[in-house]
């Protein structure tokens, strides 16, 4: 039988994260009612904070699919914050989402300089997020917890490796109760690339993760609020399995309102597009905004950088909304 060679990812060499230079860092975050912000203003963003609303007051799920830039921008603290005041009941985001995350909890920065790293081989190379997040994992899948709840729980068992914790978006929404999934294509995390990569810990956590995601969609039944934020791929295929398998099951989710971020121009959005232009290919536009709301609802565009839609839409929640008050929960 035909046995084709692999490599021996125990021969990779990993290097310490300690003095990297990060182009993120956790006293960069931006806080909160704490600075001026450049508000966004759209029609788009106007409906989508008032059927949030509605849908909280109606007791309907508001989800909420990131790609891992949202971090990069130094949002994690509208999330938490978003989360905290019950505008989000359910978090989720691929695995780079996790890894910047956790690097910020433990290192206080996160996201090195690729161009120059990738030349020798040491992009992504970095011991402690490699060993740390692949031994969170394994523990958690002996335990049978998601992805995100094993490092969740890792953090909260090994505080004194965690000084940034109270910036972490996967541990604050352990402390408050609310869910956050990560949902992992094998290959594309730098901590796959570690010896101590357990991969089939990695699947299995990953896919008792998106059991919840999929649990989180049939809280959307029948008026909730689903937002896709800037992932071009995972968030928007996730999403629509997640979609078919609540409606598999009898939550049909006739009138939700479906809305996704991004910078990329789609014109007249809800309008068919042909195979021969490039927005056919955007796999939000169909799996997010267009396929979902088929059966009645609404799908949104959002056209803008997210250091400016995310920070606006926070603001238009907390002041057309202000019976949704902050809990303070999540806290040491």
């Amino acid at each position: 039988m035909f046995k084709p060679e692999r490599i021996d990812f125990s021969k990779t060499a990993t290097y310490s994260a300690a003095g990297r230079h990060n182009l993120v860092t956790a006293d960069t975050l931006r806080i909160p009612d704490t600075e001026k912000d450049d508000l966004f203003h759209s029609e788009e963003l106007d409906i989508l904070a008032k059927n949030i609303v509605r849908a909280r007051e109606n007791g309907c799920g508001v989800t909420f699919f990131y790609g891992a830039h949202v971090i990069k921008c130094a949002l994690s603290k509208y999330l938490i914050d978003l989360a905290d005041r019950g505008f989000i009941t359910h978090l989720a985001s691929n695995g780079a989402g996790s890894i910047h995350d956790f690097e910020l909890a433990y290192l206080g920065g996160t996201s090195e300089h690729v161009p120059t790293a990738i030349e020798d081989g040491s992009f992504g190379m970095w011991e402690e997020t490699g060993a740390w997040m692949n031994e969170a994992v394994a523990e958690g899948a002996k335990k049978g917890l998601g992805y995100g709840q094993s490092l969740a729980d890792y953090v909260d068992r090994h505080p004194e490796r965690f000084p940034n914790r109270d910036s972490c978006v996967f541990w604050r929404a352990y402390r408050m109760g609310v869910p956050a999934t990560y949902h992992v294509t094998i290959g594309t995390d730098i901590i796959h690339q570690h010896p101590k990569a357990d991969f089939a810990a990695i699947g299995q956590t990953s896919g008792v993760d998106f059991a919840y995601f999929c649990k989180a969609v049939t809280t959307l039944d029948p008026a909730g609020v689903h937002m896709n934020v800037g992932s071009a791929v995972t968030g928007a295929e996730v999403f629509l399995k997640a979609l078919s398998i609540a409606r598999n099951q009898g939550h049909m989710l006739k009138n939700i309102t479906t809305a996704n971020f991004d910078i990329i121009p789609l014109g007249d959005y809800k309008t068919d597009v042909g195979k021969d232009r490039y927005e056919y290919y955007y796999r939000p536009r169909k799996n997010i905004i267009n396929r979902p709301v088929s059966l009645g609802g609404v799908g949104l565009y959002v056209c803008g950088n997210h250091e400016v839609t995310i920070p606006s839409l926070w603001r238009l929640l907390v002041t057309s909304a202000g019976r949704f008050e902050k809990k303070g929960r999540g806290l040491r």
